[in-house]
């Protein structure tokens, strides 16, 4: 889950900020695998599929998306550069 970006791994600690340190640490390295493998190996997204498969195909794609910038949110905050994460299609 973490390596597909779907959970990404942080923590924030407000005693760094009395240090004048950033008090936000993401733990994360940018999603490397492939985030829709990963949600087909979930009963409640593979029933979706199964059941709406267009509806699927878009939330699934709204799913990576969300994904992206989430990850690009929380390694700003954590003061890291930007990286560009490749996109898979759905």
């Amino acid at each position: 889950a973490v390596a597909c970006g779907y959970w990404n791994l942080y923590r924030y600690n407000p005693a760094l900020k009395e240090q004048g340190k950033n008090p936000f640490i993401l733990d994360s390295k940018a999603p490397s695998d492939d985030l829709l493998a990963f949600m087909r190996t979930e009963n409640r997204y593979t029933s979706l599929e199964l059941a709406f498969p267009e509806t699927a195909k878009t939330l699934f794609a709204k799913a990576e998306q969300d994904s992206r910038e989430r990850y690009q949110k929380y390694a700003e905050l954590a003061g890291r550069e930007s990286v560009k994460i490749p996109v898979r299609s759905v």
